[in-house]
């Protein structure tokens, strides 16, 4: 049974643009159908080391036959094919950084995985994207769909003078 899948894409180091492209053909090569991906937008870091440069950011959904381990596993090969080392400083310069931000209804946390992704529904850098492509994907832990999450977060921003 294929589940609908949700991934952010982003990246400030190297050719981050090329490395988007190569992700999204290797996660065809490796199975996930009907791939849509966002335009890509850049955006000021968020909690990276000062002098961090800009991030490009992106969003795709696909159809997935694999477990939700899996699909990590496979966006960790394609992270280290684009550059990116094994270990890392957290929030450190990355070519090419893929999370998991939905993966159909399921609810899951362990010590290597937690889906929904536990800050995107805080990130309009996650959430913009995303609402452009999939506007009405669900997040199961709020039962709120991308475009309310957004909304509320672009309505926590707006100043009442």
């Amino acid at each position: 049974m294929s589940i609908v899948i949700a991934l952010a894409l982003g990246g400030n180091a190297g050719d981050v643009r090329i490395n988007f492209e190569n992700a999204v053909a290797a996660l065809g090569a490796a199975g996930i159908r009907d791939i849509m991906m966002s335009s890509v937008r850049v955006t000021a870091p968020v909690d990276c080391p000062p002098g961090s440069p800009d991030f490009f950011n992106a969003a795709l959904t696909g159809l997935c036959d694999i477990s939700p381990l899996e699909l990590l596993d496979l966006c960790k090969r394609l992270e280290h094919a684009a550059g990116r080392a094994l270990n890392y400083p957290r929030n450190s310069p990355r070519p090419l950084d893929i999370d998991i931000i939905l993966y159909g209804d399921l609810i899951y946390s362990d010590e290597r995985l937690t889906v929904p992704h536990p800050r995107a529904a805080e990130r309009e850098f996650v959430l913009g994207p995303l609402a452009e492509i999939a506007p009405e994907l669900v997040f199961p832990d709020s039962g709120l769909s991308v475009g309310e999450l957004l909304g509320r977060l672009k309505k926590s921003f707006t100043r009442m003078d």
